[in-house]
Order: C-alpha cells, then sequence, then structure tokens
C-alpha cells in the first residue's frame, strides 16, 4: 500500500466568499485554544492537597490567564456573511462550524461557573445510557494487561518522536509540527492546535510509547497535514463535531500499532463513569473513591480521571473517547473505508458530504497515511477490528 496518495487533479479553490469565511473561521479557531483554557495548571499541588486531606477535598482548580477577548471573538464570528455563500454544500458545513465556535467561546466564558456544565453539554452532549453500560461492562470484565516497567523516560520518548517526525518528512517535506515539553501537563502526550506537547515528567512501559505516538502523531497531525492541503481549510483544524472520530481513531491506531493494553481500554471506560457523576453533581473525592476503591485503579489514573471530569466546573468531553471508539468499530463492522477517515478533522456523519466535496473537487484523499500502514501486522489487526466488539479490542501483552 502506497503511503502518498496520488495527486488529486480535479482539485480547485473555493468560491470568493466561501473561501474569505473559510480562512475567518480557522483564524478563530485558531486564536480560541479552549482545550488548553480548560486544562488545570499545578497539578502536582492538586494531588499533594487531595492526598493531605486523605482524599476528601481538593485544592480549587487554577487555570492559565485567558489571552483573547471572548466578546470580540464572538461580534466577529457572527458578522460573518454566511448568507452570501455562494454553495448550499459549503454554506451547510461553514454555518456549523460557525455555531461551534460560538459554542466554544460559550464555555470558555462559562468556566468556573454554574453555567458551565450546560455549556458543555451543549457542546459536547452529556452519557446515553448505551454508553454508560459499555464503560460498566468495561470496568467490570476488562482486566489490566501484563505489568510492564516504566523503563521510558523523556530522553527516549523525544528521541522516538524526532524519529517519528523525521520519517513522516521523508514522505512529505512540509510536514510539521511545533513540538513542546512540559512539566505541567496533565496528560503524558496530548496536540492542541497543531501543537504537540510531551509531559516533562513522562514515564512509561516502552512497549507504548510507539502507540501513544501513533495515537497523537500518526492520529490529531497526520489527519491536520492531510487537511491542511484541502481547499476547504476546516479540514485542517476540523469541521464541527470531529473530537469523537479523531479520538476513536487515536485509541484504534493504538491496537493498531501493537499494543492497546487493557488498562488503557479501562481508563477510557472510567472516563465515561466519571463524565455521568460529575453531571450528578458528585466531586473529585466520590469520583475517585470509586474508581480507586471500588474498581481498583491505579491512585494516579483515579485522579487524573476525576480531575478531568471536574474540569472548567464539569467538562463532559472525555466521553466521547469511548464513544468514539464504540462508533468507529460500529462503522467498521458495517464494512466502511479506513484510509478515506484521514483525509482531514471531520465527524463520521460527514461521510457522504466529503464525498461530495471531492466530487465537486473542493477535497481529495489523504496525502499521508500512519506509519503503522507500513507494518503488515497492522492490516490483520484492522481486520480483526471488523469483527470484535469494542470491550475485546486489546491486548494481553504486547506485539499481541
Amino acid at each position: 500500500m502506497s503511503l502518498v496518495a496520488a495527486p488529486e487533479p480535479r482539485l480547485k479553490p473555493l468560491p470568493p466568499v466561501a473561501a474569505r469565511i473559510d480562512a475567518e473561521l480557522v483564524k478563530i479557531d485558531c486564536e480560541l485554544d479552549w482545550l488548553l483554557a480548560l486544562s488545570p495548571i499545578k497539578n502536582d499541588e492538586l494531588w499533594a492537597g487531595f492526598e493531605a486531606s486523605g482524599h476528601t477535598s481538593i485544592p480549587e482548580l487554577e487555570y492559565i490567564d485567558l489571552e483573547v477577548d471572548l466578546h470580540a471573538e464572538r461580534e466577529r464570528l457572527l458578522a460573518l456573511p454566511m448568507e452570501d455563500i455562494e454553495s448550499p454544500l459549503l454554506s451547510g458545513l461553514l454555518s456549523e462550524k460557525q455555531r461551534e465556535l460560538e459554542r466554544q467561546l460559550e464555555l470558555v466564558r462559562m468556566r468556573g461557573t454554574d453555567g458551565f456544565i450546560n455549556a458543555s453539554l451543549d457542546l459536547f452532549g452529556g452519557v446515553e445510557p448505551g454508553l454508560l453500560n459499555l464503560a460498566n461492562g468495561i470496568m467490570r470484565d476488562v482486566q489490566p494487561s501484563a505489568p510492564l516497567k516504566a523503563e521510558a523516560g523523556i530522553d527516549e520518548v523525544m528521541a522516538a518522536v524526532e524519529e517519528e517526525m523525521a520519517w513522516y518528512r521523508e514522505q512529505s517535506p512540509d510536514f510539521h509540527a511545533d513540538v513542546v515539553v512540559d512539566t505541567d501537563l496533565n496528560s503524558l502526550m496530548m496536540v492542541s492546535h497543531g501543537t504537540f506537547y510531551v509531559d516533562g515528567d513522562i514515564r512509561l512501559p516502552r512497549a507504548r510509547v510507539q502507540p501513544l505516538i501513533q495515537h497523537e502523531i500518526g492520529t490529531h497531525v497526520v489527519t491536520r497535514h492531510n487537511g491542511a492541503r484541502q481547499p476547504l481549510k476546516q479540514l485542517e483544524v476540523g469541521l464541527a463535531h470531529y473530537d469523537p472520530l479523531q479520538e476513536g481513531l487515536g485509541v484504534l491506531s493504538e491496537y493498531l500499532s501493537g499494543y492497546l493494553p487493557g488498562e488503557r481500554l479501562r481508563v477510557l471506560a472510567a472516563r465515561v463513569v466519571a463524565t455521568d457523576m460529575a453531571l450528578h453533581g458528585e466531586g473529585v473525592p466520590a469520583i475517585f473513591d470509586l474508581l480507586h476503591r471500588t474498581h481498583e485503579m491505579p491512585s494516579d489514573d483515579a485522579f487524573d480521571v476525576a480531575v478531568r471530569a471536574l474540569r472548567g466546573g464539569g467538562l463532559t468531553k472525555d466521553a466521547v473517547y469511548l464513544r468514539g471508539l464504540r462508533d468507529l468499530v460500529e462503522y467498521l463492522h458495517a464494512d466502511g473505508e479506513f484510509e478515506p477517515l484521514f483525509l482531514g478533522k471531520f465527524a463520521l456523519t460527514h461521510r457522504v458530504v466529503l464525498d461530495q466535496l471531492i466530487e465537486e473537487g473542493w477535497a481529495a484523499g489523504p496525502e499521508l497515511l500512519p506509519r503503522y500502514f507500513t507494518d503488515p501486522r497492522a492490516q490483520a489487526r484492522l481486520a480483526h477490528c471488523r469483527t470484535t466488539p469494542v470491550d475485546r479490542l486489546f491486548h494481553k501483552d504486547p506485539d499481541a
């Protein structure tokens, strides 16, 4: 399988008004780093305070200062002449994105207030019964995989990241992502607005290094790269509601690249359980207690999941990881095509619309595919995913 697709001869620019609005929406999207704005800082102090209280209370969550005028951004967003967009197809997609950006602005504006949960529900939805049942089943039935020593630190991880970036640049010289090492990160790795963040204190089993790199670079950075080459630039920053598919692809990439342990699937399930508890008014101590004592999650994982669920005042985004993986697996069970999912950032519900964009010459197939496609074992794992329930997609040992 070729990792670099042939150039699409029918690509053409967007009509003038649509192009101008598309570009303006991209600017607003890039200026509003809502995920960073909702990520708590001083995480070591949070844990120290929680532990000192006997796991009964937590210091108030702190965040970075906002550098964007939310009111001005909203006025700028709503002033866009959406009614003048020349194509009904583009008008629908760009208007949908405009509405999502308005909700994201509202989410950040409501940070730390009683209105935050409603803003989060409006943007990401809540926890539907079927998803909660799936999560509870995973917490009950899936056991942690074989214990592995956390021998890989920041130097080894960064060497692997640099080697990965170099490999992609060999396929496409303009492949790029800024890489930032941050010791105050509440994730081991994350990509936000094209910047790849790595926890400076990271330590994990060597078998997990490549799967996590494939999640972050092979999914989030690769789809951003492919989207940047499309005439419709929303495919670079993300069409509305793209998060579930992105995160579903990211988690599945861990499985396809050789090691998605049972405890990783349990963490995704725990996030759903924690999100549901937060929606019902429970705080970090109650969530931590359920995950750590009842479900026997390690204390650091249980605390991290609990804090994430209370970000901003109750961020329901964490339910999208398991939801996205579930929906992606159902799509694969229905013989859905896998490679086209990497042409940019979009929702599974956009698949029909993307075909229309390709017919119009406003989108093309992906230029790059993730590196794990070079491994024949990944194709066998993908075939396995097409017939296996989501709660059985994990490995007991590396390289299964």
